[in-house]
């Protein structure tokens, strides 16, 4: 995957993968609107993180640290899973540890 090409995404669209392990998308029933206005804090939050450390400033870090994990939330990639079929969470998993082995060893295959 390059910089410029879009993840590969599980079928159901709840996950990319990145690096072999699964991550969660973003819930796909927030309005655009509003997904928007939380991924803008999300990115001002991780620039807010990386010039902490550069500052060394470990509350500053801390508090940036908690933004992210908030507009996370908010975007549905941290917290209670989006989903209603009552499907278990496979973030932080290593693809072939999961349901989505088969499909993921397929799509590999040229």
């Amino acid at each position: 995957m390059t910089s410029s090409s879009p993840p590969l995404t599980t079928p159901d669209g709840r996950y990319i993968v990145v690096k072999g392990c699964l991550w969660r998308c973003t819930n796909p029933d927030l309005p655009e609107q509003e997904r928007h206005a939380w991924v803008q804090q999300l990115m001002r939050a991780r620039r807010d993180v990386a010039q902490a450390k550069r500052d060394q400033d470990a509350q500053a870090e801390r508090e940036a640290r908690a933004r992210v994990d908030e507009a996370k939330r908010a975007l549905g990639e941290r917290g209670p899973v989006w989903w209603e079929d009552g499907a278990p969470d496979y973030t932080r998993c290593r693809i072939e540890n999961t349901p989505y082995a088969d499909w993921y060893a397929a799509s590999r295959t040229p």
